[in-house]
């Protein structure tokens, strides 16, 4: 029979799932402890406030993510191509496997209050960093960049218009076809030219 998980690890699941749902304001650390059927100071003895325990997760999660997205791209060798396609299926695979996961760093209070959204927008710069190297368009490294930053929103809209529609997709079809927008990219010319200076 295999160990429980320890107390820290049953805490922060317990969490992701209360700040998912409610946000991060709508949930206080009694209501985590009375789903975990446990009393607040429990809480404290792993974290130190509210705000500690949920930056934990936002750090957790976004590391997470960014490590599934590199790790699926890096099999596929040299072959930019199937770069962004394994990378882009992992993501969807990712998100489909951890919508709670998801809503806590791009639905809920990782979006509107200050502070959490410079981490989430951390996580998206380090997937678009990951990304760009895996554009095969004959544009420059900033270009490369500005190309995987849209791509990671392309990503992440339709992520979140899934999770929202509580839809059941091919995480495998979606990847695929997000990746398959960056063909395109072939085709265009330098965003540079459409910037007024």
């Amino acid at each position: 029979m295999s160990a429980p998980p320890d107390r820290r690890e049953q805490i922060l699941a317990v969490a992701l799932q209360a700040f998912a749902r409610s946000g991060y304001h709508n949930t206080s650390m009694n209501d985590i402890a009375e789903q975990l059927g446990v009393t607040k100071p429990v809480l404290y003895q792993y974290f130190d406030s509210k705000r500690a325990l949920y930056l934990e997760l936002l750090d957790h999660v976004g590391r997470d993510l960014v490590i599934a997205v590199t790790t699926a791209a890096g099999r596929a060798g040299d072959n930019g191509r199937q770069k962004t396609v394994n990378g882009m299926v992992a993501y969807f695979t990712w998100v489909d496997a951890n919508r709670d996961a998801f809503s806590l760093v791009f639905e809920s209070s990782g979006r509107v209050d200050e502070e959490f959204a410079d981490i989430v927008k951390h996580f998206e710069d380090a997937a678009a960093a990951a990304i760009a190297p895996l554009i095969t368009a004959p544009v420059s490294a900033e270009d490369q960049r500005t190309f995987a930053l849209g791509l990671v929103g392309m990503a992440e809209a339709v992520s979140r218009h899934l999770i929202a529609e509580h839809a059941q997709f091919d995480a495998a079809r979606m990847g695929q076809s997000i990746a398959r927008s960056e063909e395109h990219t072939s085709e265009l010319q330098s965003p540079d030219h459409l910037v007024c200076r």
